[in-house]
Parts: C-alpha cells; sequence; structure tokens
C-alpha cells in the first residue's frame, strides 16, 4: 500500500510511520517543511505525485495557547489543512485518516462523552479542529476521523515532562480536578490500521478505556517507574492559562462498541506498557 503521511516528525506520526514500515507500505512522509498544507496547490502536487492509496493525517498545530492568539494560521493548519488534504486525496481515489481531540467538547458534561454528544469547543483550537472534523468528513466520502486525547509517545509528553521533574527538587503539582483519558500512540496507531483493514469509515473516539486526573497520572507514572515522589493536588485556577481546559473530557469509544469492537486498553495498560 502506497501511504502518505503529514506531520510525520509528530508523536502519532512517528509512531504511524514505525507501524507502515513493519507492514512494508511504500511511504512518502512529509513535516512542514516538506509540505505546507495550507497551500492547496501544494497539496495537490503531492498527492497527484505519489498518488496514494491512503493519506495519513497527524499534521495540526497543537500548541492550545498559542491558538488564541495565533487564530488564522490554526484555522488554516488544522481546518484548510484537512480540507486540501480532504479534496487531494479524494482526487486520486484515496482514503484519508484524520486525527482530531476531546477539545471539540466543552468538558462540562460529567459523564464520558459519544460520538453522538453535541461538541461545544470553548477554545481556538478546539474550533479549528471540530471546523477540521467536518472539512475532512464532507469532501473525501472514505474517511476515517479518530478523536484522541491526552496523547503520549515518542516525543514532548506529559510523561517526559513528569519523569524530568522528578529528577530535580522541586516540588511538583498537578491538577486533581481535570478528568481524561491518557492513550498512547501505539494504541491509536494500532487502532488506525485495524479500522482500514475492515474499511470501516466515519467518526471513532480513540482514547484508552477509564478516567483519571492529570494527578492520578503522574502519580501512575512515578509508581511504575519505582519513583518517590511526592505529587501534590492543585486546582486549575492555580495554573490559569490563555485556553481553557476541559474539565471533564472522557471519551467513549462508542462506535467502536457498536461496529468493530473496542480494542483500546484500558489507560493503566497502555502507561505500563509504554513504560515497559
Amino acid at each position: 500500500m502506497k501511504v502518505l503521511i503529514t506531520g510525520a516528525n509528530g508523536q502519532l506520526g512517528r509512531e504511524m510511520t514505525k507501524v507502515c514500515s513493519n507492514l512494508s507500505y511504500d511511504m512518502l512522509l512529509t513535516g512542514s517543511k516538506d509540505l505546507d498544507i495550507r497551500d492547496i496547490d501544494a497539496t495537490y502536487k503531492i498527492v497527484k505525485d505519489f498518488r496514494p492509496e491512503l493519506v495519513i493525517n497527524c499534521a495540526a498545530h497543537t500548541a492550545v495557547d498559542k491558538c488564541e492568539e495565533d487564530v488564522d494560521n490554526a484555522y488554516r493548519i488544522n481546518a484548510i489543512g484537512a480540507k486540501n488534504l480532504s479534496q487531494a486525496s479524494y482526487a486520486v481515489g484515496a482514503e484519508l485518516v484524520h486525527l482530531s481531540t476531546d477539545y471539540v467538547f466543552d468538558g462540562e458534561k460529567d459523564r464520558p462523552l459519544t460520538e453522538f454528544d453535541d461538541t461545544n469547543p470553548q477554545t481556538v483550537y478546539g474550533k479549528s479542529k471540530l471546523a477540521g472534523e467536518k472539512m475532512a468528513a464532507e469532501f473525501n466520502p472514505k474517511h476515517y476521523i479518530l478523536r484522541t486525547a491526552w496523547l503520549y509517545g515518542d516525543g514532548k509528553n506529559f510523561v517526559k515532562t513528569m519523569l524530568n521533574l522528578a529528577a530535580g527538587d522541586n516540588e511538583i503539582k498537578v491538577v486533581t480536578d481535570q478528568f481524561g483519558c491518557p492513550t498512547s500512540t501505539a494504541s491509536v496507531a494500532k487502532l488506525i490500521i485495524k479500522l482500514i483493514n475492515e474499511k470501516n469509515y466515519g467518526l471513532f473516539h480513540a482514547a484508552s478505556k477509564g478516567k483519571c486526573s492529570w494527578n492520578d497520572f503522574a502519580k501512575e507514572i512515578f509508581r511504575l517507574k519505582e519513583i518517590n515522589k511526592t505529587v501534590n493536588p492543585c486546582t486549575s485556577e492555580e495554573f490559569v492559562r490563555p485556553a481553557k481546559r476541559p474539565q471533564y473530557s472522557v471519551l467513549r469509544n462508542y462506535m467502536l462498541e457498536l461496529t468493530t469492537g473496542d480494542i483500546m486498553p484500558t489507560w493503566q495498560r497502555d502507561i505500563y506498557e509504554y513504560l515497559k
């Protein structure tokens, strides 16, 4: 299979590269310097020259706080970029995988959210990603749109931040009033391959099962690494940021349950495998 991966230098892009390499796929890997997905002509040229059977869009403007002031660019990358890839992939008969986020929800419902719940993003990042979902679906019917959350893999992430902090003498404070589903790129990549093999198109939640707070997550990381470090509780109000974080963005993989079976592990198993 011929696969074009955008955002190949990011956490999920690196994981998809590894997985596709193991499957002996013929890959074209692109970063922002190789392909500006904001540019429709550049996008069409690369797609038409390579003629992939599958386009995996891992490119995104993910700096949540920066998006609040970099509004136009956030929409150009997260929304227009998705539109351009959707149109170009459709033009060559390719399927499209597009990644989205839990930030499309407002985080105010105190229950796991399904693909059928109303979206209500509260940030520029969330609004631009929701627009990207709609555009990815509008221009290519052969799409797989996956919402994931609290992602970690090969790159900068919460897990590595906690381990770096543990090496110092500073007090560690982590919020206790934000709840979600820590999810590894390895689990998401495995799910993407499953959906592709089954031609199971549509919108899916792709998060590890269960829920925890960021504080709980940090404690589990240290427990598994046998690090004796106290993680003190704090509230979101003590860490005021430009972009509002969803207080409760636990995703239920309901579409997987209904169609193909939910293969995502618990968040505890996910972090165990990652740290192992």
